[in-house]
């Protein structure tokens, strides 16, 4: 293996802990719009609605505003999100060492995540980890997204690799694994505790558990 690709959201950035976070400063920066809904329940609708990240925030709020007859608007929400969230983004456990070290014994890093480009790169940036990366692909970007093949080859030819010398390492069943073994990669599934039923050859729970798949790999 030359380079190792890793999807972003819940697999190096905790999304899930990140949006509890600015939920959490959200919820006192807009007391006077929506100090009268207990937060524990405001912010578990807010949960409720995001679907994970896969429901954008603009429809996310727009919900929230009907649901709740909340005087402010959808834009002064949305604005607040995407400005701010960078600064509660937190990544999983030792992300950053991880980077670093597989840097030094030489491999070629990428990225490729779907999502709007300037929130998905302010959240790389929020990690500190962009100049890590030798290629970084947001889907608005390049107009197209996991998994569609396309992105994976276009990220690939980026770092003037094959996909047989390359591993893809993401949360996903569908976008990140079975995708990138569709066009040759090697698919490492980051497990998520949430989906029980997903079975992958190849599985590591944290990420600094890629060092040893890494070496099994090299033997085979």
């Amino acid at each position: 293996m030359k380079a190792i690709l890793f999807d972003l959201d819940e697999t190096i950035l905790n999304r899930d802990a990140s949006l509890l976070a600015f939920l959490d400063d959200q919820y006192e920066r807009f007391h006077s719009v929506w100090g009268h809904i207990e937060k524990g329940q405001l912010i578990q609708r807010i949960v409720e609605l995001d679907a994970r990240g896969y429901v954008w925030k603009d429809e996310v709020y727009t919900r929230l505003i009907e649901e709740y007859k909340l005087d402010t608007s959808v834009k002064e929400l949305l604005n607040d999100y995407t400005e701010r969230f960078r600064y509660f983004v937190i990544g999983f456990p030792k992300y950053k060492e991880v980077l670093v070290e597989l840097k030094r014994q030489g491999y070629l890093l990428g990225m490729i995540t779907n999502g709007k480009v300037g929130f998905q790169r302010a959240n790389i940036s929020g990690l500190g980890i962009e100049n890590l990366f030798d290629v970084i692909v947001v889907s608005e970007e390049v107009g197209m997204k996991k998994p569609d093949k396309n992105i994976f080859e276009y990220a690939l030819a980026k770092l003037q690799m094959s996909p047989n010398d390359a591993v893809f390492i993401g949360d996903n069943p569908t976008n990140d694994v079975e995708a990138a073994r569709d066009v040759g990669m090697i698919g490492i599934w980051k497990r998520d505790q949430l989906i029980e039923s997903y079975k992958s050859e190849h599985i590591i729970d944290k990420l600094e558990e890629v060092f040893d798949l890494l070496k099994q790999l090299e033997k085979n």
